[in-house]
């Protein structure tokens, strides 16, 4: 099997393919997401809840992800394997090249960073070092201290050009791919058309180039709050590997997400 590239996804959005993408956190999950057709995972920072049961993405360290991302690559040496930078990873250019080099070296094939036109010069700087990057835009969790909670963002039309200027800047700066998470349908329609790069969105719609879910979410084992734009696909598969692949399927033929997973 060869390898899936950033060349891969930008020929699929340019002809209209869409793409599954889930997060992953060991080996065992990463190589069952592999065997049932996933190209695109993601060690998210989303571990510091899931699985080590903090209250939010704050606590999670760059040793964190990078002992994860050694786990999943070992399990999917062929995937497009993407990896966050935590909380006060990267909060200069210096520190995000320094945080991205163990990532990298752990196994990624790209990091992800929450934020907008701010990062431009850490983007940059990456970019030139050989660093693929992935830009987070919408509701970003390491922000939740900010926004006040876990909240749909772009609904206005200041807060949505805003968005739309972050995500130009992005990609001016070198940014690969742009994830959406918790924006309004028509706000994530109007960046993923302005974006040569391809988007991924969560909670935005079906409208962006493709999707991702948090693991846990996709399988219905999320505990407390059930986030809008999950989906409990194991509860209608009734087998894991089934449901990884109705995941993959529903998103290709894009009746997932479906109207009551997105917001207007």
């Amino acid at each position: 099997m060869k390898p899936t590239t950033l060349s891969h996804l930008r020929q699929w959005k340019q002809t209209g393919r869409k793409f599954a993408s889930i997060t992953a956190y060991d080996f065992s999950f990463a190589r069952l997401f592999a065997d049932e057709g996933i190209q695109v995972m993601l060690v998210g920072d989303s571990l510091g809840m899931t699985v080590q049961g903090h209250d939010s993405t704050l606590p999670v360290t760059v040793e964190d992800i990078a002992y994860h991302t050694a786990a999943v690559r070992r399990g999917a040496p062929h995937c497009l394997l993407l990896a966050d930078l935590p909380f006060m990873s990267y909060a200069t250019p210096q520190q995000a090249c320094e945080s991205a080099g163990r990532l990298m070296r752990a196994g990624a094939n790209m990091v992800k960073l929450e934020g907008g036109a701010w990062l431009a010069e850490s983007v940059e700087m990456l970019t030139e070092r050989a660093v693929p990057v992935c830009g987070h835009l919408g509701l970003t969790p390491q922000s939740v201290n900010i926004f006040g909670g876990y909240k749909v963002q772009g609904r206005d039309e200041e807060a949505a050009e805003r968005l739309l200027s972050d995500a130009l800047a992005l990609e001016a700066a070198g940014a690969q791919l742009m994830v959406l998470e918790c924006v309004p349908v028509a706000l994530a329609q109007r960046v993923t058309e302005a974006l040569a790069i391809p988007t991924i969105g969560i909670g935005a719609g079906n409208v962006t180039d493709g999707q991702i879910l948090v693991m846990h979410d996709a399988f219905g084992i999320t505990g407390g709050h059930i986030p809008k734009f999950a989906k409990n696909f194991l509860a209608e598969a009734g087998d894991i590997r089934a449901a990884v692949r109705q995941y993959a399927q529903e998103v290709e033929n894009a009746s997932y997400p479906a109207a009551e997973h997105s917001f207007q």
